[in-house]
This record gives structure tokens, sequence and C-alpha cells, in this order.
């Protein structure tokens, strides 16, 4: 519960930053949104916030703030777990796969495909023409499968793998540029330039269970606090803390 009060707060913080869209965030779009880590459970775009809970995903209009509306619930399948979106998309991460749905309609997610996988806790990122999931074990997240998964969505209506590694147990990951940060024993970052044959480049000394990157700002969630790191686009390895914040 902690872990999903600080996405939260860190979300509701970006939403109220008006640069807060970039072609370094998370979500690369001309429209507003609220931005959260890997792991949230909504998100927010232009006038609509969308929010999963164990089955559905709920859309509310809220062009009046103060009077929210809930305009839909659609549900998704089972044990759903995190929300992530990218352009006209949404990316839905649950314990046996990824979910796919257009929101060019904002009021009417439309299912577009699925992806399936071994019983584990699943966050998921995007970008124009590939998927990133991390699968891992936990308390109640079932088999004992710790990996990153890259898929070809190209086609978005049948992503293809085309690339697994196995890892230690990966939790949140963010993108940046040609980079993927992924949380693990510490967080690793990986060149994607090539996708079906990423390198580990760099590492941060650091633990933390999520990861939100806005412009060259990188900020890691952990159990005790959040820190906040400066990057380079043109030097992977040119990463310096710049505060940190114990919750």
């Amino acid at each position: 519960m902690k872990k999903y009060l600080i996405l939260i707060l860190i979300a509701i913080l970006f939403s109220c930053d008006s640069d807060s869209t970039d072609s370094f965030s998370a979500s690369p779009s001309s429209a507003e949104t609220g931005q959260g880590g890997s792991l949230a459970r909504f998100t927010i775009l232009n006038d609509y916030l969308y929010t999963v809970d164990q089955q559905f995903m709920t859309v509310f209009n809220i062009s009046n703030p103060e009077q929210p509306v809930q305009v839909n619930t659609v549900h998704i399948g089972f044990d759903i777990e995190t929300l992530f979106n990218y352009k006209e998309y949404l990316y839905i991460g649950s314990r046996n796969g990824m979910f796919i749905y257009n929101i060019s309609n904002p009021e009417s997610p439309e299912y577009l495909s699925e992806v399936n996988h071994f019983t584990a806790c699943d966050p998921v990122v995007a970008n124009d023409n590939f998927a990133f999931v991390t699968l891992h074990s936990d308390t109640g997240c079932g088999n004992n499968v710790n990996r990153l998964e890259i898929y070809d969505i190209s086609d978005i209506l049948n992503p293809v793998l085309i690339s697994d590694r196995n890892l230690m147990k990966p939790i949140g990951l963010g993108l940046y540029n040609n980079y993927l940060f992924v949380c693990d024993d510490e967080v690793k970052i990986f060149d994607i330039s090539d996708p079906e044959n990423s390198q580990l480049v760099h590492s941060i000394n650091r633990n933390a269970f999520d990861v939100i990157i806005q412009n060259n700002l990188l900020i890691l969630i952990g159990e005790n606090g959040l820190y906040q790191y400066s990057l380079d686009m043109n030097n992977i390895e040119n990463i310096n803390e710049l505060s940190q914040l114990n919750i």
C-alpha cells in the first residue's frame, strides 16, 4: 500500500507540471498527462482519468476536476496490476499477460491484442515499436520467474516476443531514449538500440522498486524514500544524484 501512495503522489505532482511532456518522458505527447511509474494503476490523458482494479478499467471525465464523472467501465480480465499510457494506447499488465487498448475514442477503450505468459507480477512500458515487460516472483505472484521480456509491437494487433533475459527480481522499469532502466537487485541500465540484443551498459547502486524519467530527470522510488538524479543523453554513465527524500 505504501508504494502505491508514493506513486500516486508523484503522478499528481507531474500532472501539475505544465512542461511535463517531452520526447524523453514515459508518455511523450502534446497532450496533458499525469505521469506515474510503471507500477501505477491509473493514468491521466487530457480530460480523462483511467484506473484499473483487479478486473476492470474505469474511465472518468475530469474536465471539471471538482466534479469528475464516471463514463465507462470495461472488463479486462483477472489479476490486473498496472496501467501504462503511450500516445493513443493503454498497456495493461496482469499476472497472466499484457493487454493493449486503443483510446482514440477516450470514453470507449477498444481492445486490440494481448500476450500471455507464466503467472508472475507484470509491469510494462512501451514506445512506438516495442513493449518492455518485467516478470518477477513475489508473495502472491506465482511462479519463480524473474526476467525481462521485449515484444515487437510494430503490428499492434500481433505482439511478438523477440527477446527475454533472466534477472534477479526485476520490478519497475522506465524508458530514456535508447536506454531501459530496470529496478532489479540494483537499477540496471540496458542499451536497447537493438532490442533483440539488449546490452547491460551501466547500473546505479540503489534499491528501488520503480522509476520515473522526466526529461533528463530520473526519480527512483524505494521503500524508504525518493532519489533524484540528473541524466545525460550523450553519456549514460554521467548520472549524478541531486537529492533524496526519506519517507
